[in-house]
């Protein structure tokens, strides 16, 4: 870790030996890391090409970008590039089957219901709607002209993205079921916006 690791030293030396979930815990301090990390990259890179068009930078529109970006980068560090930091340490495995990927609607989660553990599934029913709302309220605000259907697509596409990537990298279980989820917490997200803009006007 480049920013964390003082932090994460003296939390692990308190609490790994305390807490059950600890490298879950772990993977929060490092995938934290990582998007801060890129995140100072892309805001670099943004003002860097905003300077070179000459064009005047509008604080409030930059910080919701900034904070959208992060919040996607912390989406995909957390699900799909988990142990990776540098892009050239992803390696893709091409040769895997399909017949790994469930295509049958809700059957898994249906599973977790009668699991041993209630926290399997109420992370995968609610965490992956509650990840997909601030992408929901984030994207039509950054968007020119935000419609339902467009920010409906992209949520989607983006769920797939990140299905697929688990896949290729062996960093989760590709399911069908988040893909449903993570729509679902898209058109909530869009419409607590449509909400707010309501009231706002």
């Amino acid at each position: 870790m480049i920013f964390l690791g003082p932090i994460y030293r003296m939390v692990a030396t308190e609490y790994q030996t305390r807490i059950n979930h600890f490298p879950l815990i772990r993977l929060i301090f490092y995938s934290l890391d990582k998007t801060i990390f890129y995140l100072l990259i892309f805001m670099f890179l943004r003002i860097i090409w905003q300077r070179w068009r000459h064009k005047r930078l509008k604080f409030s529109h930059e910080l919701m970008l900034f904070l959208f970006v992060g919040y996607l980068l912390m989406l995909y560090f957390l699900t799909v590039f988990r142990g990776i930091y540098f892009p050239w340490q992803v390696k893709l495995d091409f040769d895997r089957s399909l017949n790994e990927i469930n295509f049958v609607p809700l059957v898994e989660t249906l599973k977790l219901i009668y699991g041993l553990s209630k926290l399997d599934f109420l992370y995968n029913l609610f965490g992956n709607i509650l990840w997909f709302i601030p992408f929901g309220i984030g994207l039509p605000i950054l968007m020119r002209r935000p419609t339902f259907a467009k920010v409906l697509l992209l949520g989607i596409m983006t769920s797939i993205s990140i299905e697929v990537f688990q896949f290729l990298l062996h960093t989760g279980i590709t399911d069908i079921d988040d893909v449903i989820f993570n729509t679902v917490g898209t058109v909530i997200g869009f419409g607590l916006y449509r909400l707010f803009k309501r009231h706002s006007l």
